[in-house]
């Protein structure tokens, strides 16, 4: 490819979670949690934002509800703590009254090789990454479950399927988020609710510029067969449809959203 594919207009609203409360962690900052939370809103759904940094989640939340697109909540929660998981489900039903639709945003990289690894590297991107998905995850579902439906989604990676050099933890730990979206997936069914994944390739935004170096970013870049990083609201217009009813008979799914070639 002689030079990279521009990025397509944003799209409108299409009014795919009318009337629907969701809630998403890590939303802070100006990754795919911001984004996914801003298109929910466009979406026609309340919104439930947290994170771990204080400050910016305030930012973020002044930034949505400047949207005025429709009611914006937030609660600070560190996903690596029981009593903190707890406390954000339960403030999010309290403010909303109910949770539609849950996606589970939280994650940590890293880059470091499997000599060179500490067990606390280890620990903590596994922690932040996989098994936040659980505590969340097991928090809502009696919620979800009372209620008889619901939709959760998972932030995967690529990497869970495929080869990098230094991220034996975090393509381990999205390999495990894939695992648990398929397995939690047939126990949520009988329930009406529904848990599938997105895994993305490479999404840009101004933390990710400055932790990645410019010739790792241009050789990720290249494998990309548009020849360019996904906008942070490509990757949540997915997430937006395997939340909404579009994505009714799926569950289980892990939605591969990349260019890469095979």
């Amino acid at each position: 490819m002689s030079a990279p594919v521009d990025t397509p207009a944003y799209p409108p609203a299409r009014n795919l979670l009318a009337g629907r409360n969701v809630l998403v962690t890590a939303a802070a900052g100006t990754g795919i949690g911001f984004a996914t939370a801003k298109r929910a809103l466009e979406e026609g759904a309340r919104v439930f934002v947290s994170d771990i940094h204080e400050r910016r989640l305030g930012e973020a939340v002044e930034r949505l509800r400047a949207l005025k697109a429709g009611a914006v909540d937030a609660k600070v929660c560190d996903v690596t703590r029981e009593s903190d998981v707890q406390g954000l489900v339960a403030g999010a039903v309290q403010a909303m009254g109910r949770v539609d639709v849950l996606v589970n945003n939280a994650g940590l990289g890293g880059s470091a090789a499997v000599t060179e690894m500490t067990d606390e590297q280890w620990s903590k991107v596994i922690d932040v990454s996989l098994t936040s998905v659980f505590r969340m995850t097991r928090a809502i579902l009696p919620h979800m479950y009372a209620n008889r439906g619901g939709a959760i989604v998972n932030n995967a990676s690529v990497l869970g399927w495929r080869a990098q050099a230094l991220q034996s933890h975090y393509a381990a730990a999205k390999a495990g988020v894939m695992a648990f979206t398929r397995c939690s997936a047939i126990e949520a069914a009988e329930h009406g609710v529904r848990i599938n994944a997105v895994a993305p390739s490479i999404a840009m935004h101004a933390f990710l510029n400055r932790v990645t170096s410019d010739e790792l970013l241009a050789e990720l870049k290249g494998r990309e067969a548009f020849g360019r990083t996904a906008e942070t609201w490509e990757i949540a217009n997915v997430i937006i449809f395997l939340a909404s009813d579009l994505a009714s008979y799926m569950t289980g799914e892990i939605v591969s959203v990349s260019s890469q070639r095979a």
